[in-house]
């Protein structure tokens, strides 16, 4: 049937309708009370609601690795301070018990158990160089650098892979181990080192109290406080990339945690040299 310039229009498909009111529905279940204020739907907003939770789920995954990341920083200065004292060479093998734990686990589906096997990985690195100096290399500190890098190549490859947490770990690590060093070159301390490692504990109690006593002056005091300001500052700027959702947000994040843990425990150790150096870890 033809309709003439004066027929009217034929009516819609209700079909048309219906899906009309339907699209509607499913709109209003999809998105927020008062998102569309038109017909059209904004399809980009549509694809990142999913994604509202994700950035809860992120900060907490990131202050538990960040939680894991401190503890493994403060476990030397408990464990394996006392443990190199009595017996070295046991010391560097465990580095194999903790190789033969975190490679498993770093190959695991799960991604808590991927994290913490990357971060024991990177921390394996730390345990073994840390090993080797302290039980055979102590009296000799400008060995103290090289060998807590003996580590530094296979980090830096590793970046890439899908070990980075571990590699963030150990390099945030050395950082710290190096702005430490400094802070006690820079200071005057270093000049203690080797008479305090090889002094009997009567002898190397009041040596590194006097060490100790040392840093009070204005000099020095300056000198901690800028260094502890930049690794803060640096901490801090690596904390909030973590934060913020970029590429490798979880590596900037341990990073930072190592960084803060660095600074704690340097600070812990300085007050236990004042004030009971036997329990400072290094006599």
């Amino acid at each position: 049937m033809r309709y003439g310039p004066w027929a009217p229009a034929p009516a819609p498909w209700h079909g048309s309708s219906k899906v009309s009111v339907l699209s509607s529905q499913t709109e209003a279940l999809l998105l927020p009370s008062g998102l569309i204020q038109s017909e059209a739907l904004d399809r980009r907003l549509l694809r990142e609601l999913p994604l509202t939770q994700e950035p809860r789920l992120q900060a907490e995954s990131h202050s538990q690795i960040q939680l894991w990341a401190a503890g493994l920083v403060m476990l030397p200065v408990f464990l394996q301070a006392p443990w190199v004292r009595l017996n070295p060479f046991s010391a560097c093998l465990f580095t194999v018990v903790l190789l033969a734990v975190a490679i498993p686990l770093g190959w695991q589906e799960s991604k808590g158990r991927h994290q913490a096997g990357a971060l024991l990985l990177g921390f394996c690195g730390s345990w073994l160089a840390g090993s080797l100096f302290w039980g055979w290399l102590r009296a000799h500190p400008s060995w103290h650098l090289p060998v807590e890098a003996i580590a530094l190549p296979l980090a830096l490859t590793g970046l890439g892979s899908r070990w980075r947490l571990g590699c963030a770990f150990y390099l945030s690590s050395l950082v710290g181990t190096a702005l430490t060093d400094l802070a006690m070159a820079l200071t005057g301390v270093m000049r203690f080192w080797p008479a305090v490692v090889q002094a009997p504990l009567n002898e190397a109690t009041p040596l590194l109290h006097s060490a100790a006593t040392s840093l009070q002056q204005p000099l020095a005091i300056g000198v901690i406080a800028l260094l502890a300001t930049l690794i803060l500052s640096s901490a801090r700027w690596m904390h909030r990339r973590g934060r913020s959702g970029v590429i490798h947000a979880d590596s900037w994040a341990v990073a930072a945690s190592v960084l803060i843990t660095t600074v704690m425990v340097d600070g812990l150790f300085l007050v236990l040299a004042l004030i009971h150096p036997s329990l400072s870890g290094l006599i």
